[in-house]
């Protein structure tokens, strides 16, 4: 992919910053919901709890998890960065992969199933939340100090790069001719 020209970088890091808070604070808003919802007493209130999760998850949830998850590709592709040049943003990829079809395929129905059973308390909507809530404060941190260095391909990548810079790309030294390695 070419690489993106500075303003739409910026516009599109700002959508994906934005979006990805928002999926945080949304799940912290499930999770507030699933938490009242399983240890109040009154089952109207775990009934209206539910409820009000469901509203959350029919509306909010896909199109945030979609928006991250292609805001994020599209910046790693159109970036220096990479999608599988540095350790963290590989993580950070397969960790969005992996909450997101969770988060439609088993988080929403889930929520919807609580909605309709007339306010029955779940864990699993305890737990989900949580799990999730830990994982985008653990992509939010590696997001910010970029721990890990380069991936194997992002060392040949860079290799390869410094060598088109000093003219190397293609030649090779009679060492490297003679060497079966190479």
């Amino acid at each position: 992919m070419k690489p993106l020209k500075r303003p739409a970088r910026r516009a599109l890091l700002v959508v994906h910053v934005a979006v990805s808070v928002s999926w945080l604070g949304l799940t912290l808003g499930l999770l507030t919901l699933g938490i009242t919802a399983y240890t109040t007493g009154d089952a109207t209130l775990t009934e209206s709890s539910y409820r009000a999760m469901k509203v959350f998850a029919d509306w909010l949830l896909a199109p945030v998890v979609v928006i991250t998850l292609v805001s994020g590709l599209v910046l790693s592709l159109g970036t220096p960065w990479g999608l599988a040049r540095h350790h963290w943003v590989w993580i950070k990829f397969w960790i969005t992969l992996v909450t997101g079809a969770a988060t439609i395929f088993a988080l929403r129905p889930g929520i919807t199933q609580a909605a309709e059973s007339g306010g029955v308390p779940d864990i699993s909507l305890v737990a989900a939340p949580s799990v999730a809530t830990g994982a985008y404060l653990f992509m939010t941190v590696i997001s910010v100090l970029k721990p890990w260095g380069l991936t194997r391909r992002g060392r040949r990548f860079r290799a390869a790069t410094a060598d088109r810079r000093s003219g190397r790309a293609g030649r090779r030294t009679s060492e490297e001719r003679l060497s079966p390695a190479a």
